[in-house]
C-alpha cells in the first residue's frame, strides 16, 4: 500500500485521501481515470460502495456526526471521485453544503483525525 502526503488507503481500484477541512472529510479516487461511475468497471464500483458504507459508518461511530454527506459532482475534476463528510451543527457552513455560503464562524470540538484515520486504516486492511 502506498501513503502519500493526504493518502489514507491505496490498492488497485481506487485511494482515499484527506481533504484539509475544519470538518472530518475523505474522497475516494478510481485510479483508472473513468469520467462517469457507471463506466467504471463492475468490481471497482462494488469496492467503492463497500469503502463509502465502510467509511460512513466509522465516522458515524467515530465523530457522532449530525449528518453524513456523500457526493460526487467532479464538474472540476472529470475522473470519478467520491467526497464523505461528517456534517455538524457546529460547523461553519451547516445546515448548507460546504460548498455553499458560510452560515458562521466554527465551533467545532472534534476527536483527533490522525485517531481516527489509524482507526479506519485498520478496517481497511480486513476489506
Amino acid at each position: 500500500m502506498k501513503i502519500t502526503k493526504n493518502s489514507v488507503y491505496e490498492n488497485s481500484f481506487v485511494r482515499i485521501e484527506v481533504e484539509e477541512n475544519e470538518i472530518p472529510w475523505l474522497k475516494i479516487f478510481t485510479k483508472e481515470e473513468t469520467k462517469e461511475f457507471s463506466q467504471c468497471k463492475p468490481a471497482v464500483r462494488q469496492h467503492i460502495w463497500q469503502l463509502l458504507d465502510l467509511i460512513e459508518r466509522e465516522m458515524i461511530d467515530y465523530y457522532q456526526p449530525e449528518k453524513i454527506n456523500i457526493a460526487s459532482f467532479a464538474n472540476y475534476l472529470p475522473q470519478v471521485h467520491w467526497h464523505i463528510m461528517a456534517r455538524f451543527k457546529e460547523d461553519s457552513y451547516f445546515p448548507e453544503c460546504v460548498w455553499g455560503q458560510r452560515q458562521r464562524e466554527a465551533n467545532l470540538d472534534l476527536p483527533a483525525l490522525d485517531d481516527f484515520i489509524a482507526r479506519l486504516q485498520k478496517k481497511l486492511a480486513e476489506v
